[in-house]
């Protein structure tokens, strides 16, 4: 396993990646219909920086890393992960949020928070929780999940300074 900044060869495997969790539409609130435009503007343009995970030379799956909020709030970093369908189970998850705390160490951020995880996502929070973050807050009914309909959206954070 392989992890490195995304290259501009990568962009078009990252869209099929985003564009399948927007049409699912059970663990990320993107419209359905998610345009390239706002793709690349969520992964790549807004993000600080943003890596692929590879698997003999597969995009496995991708993250990025960006300031949560400004000025006073501007040591906490936001993450976004999504390991491609066909790799689930092989530790790609674990492995980025891993590589993700180390680099937003170097990025100078001292904590990372997820705003808003879909409570239905039970592998994402078994692997957060796994990795040291807590759920600090729940947002009931927050999310509207196509088969399970409102489910709470849970907000998670770790302390990432020593």
């Amino acid at each position: 396993m392989q992890i490195r900044e995304i290259s501009e060869a990568d962009i078009e495997t990252v869209y099929s990646m985003v564009g399948e969790v927007a049409q699912a539409g059970d663990s990320y609130a993107y419209p359905s219909d998610m345009s390239r435009e706002m793709m690349h503007q969520y992964w790549v343009d807004q993000p600080r920086k943003t890596f692929v995970c590879l698997i003999n030379e597969s995009i496995a799956g991708v993250y990025y890393l960006k300031t949560n909020q400004q000025g006073p709030g501007a040591h906490v970093c936001n993450a976004g992960f999504i390991t491609h369908r066909a790799f689930y189970g092989q530790g790609v998850a674990g492995a980025m949020c891993h590589h993700a705390q180390e680099q937003a160490k170097l990025l100078g951020y001292q904590a990372m928070q997820f705003n808003f995880v879909a409570s239905s996502n039970s592998a994402a929070v078994h692997v957060w929780q796994k990795h040291g973050f807590d759920i600090v807050g729940r947002l009931p009914n927050a999310f509207n999940h196509p088969q399970q309909g409102l489910v709470d959206a849970l907000v998670m954070y770790k302390w990432l300074a020593d």
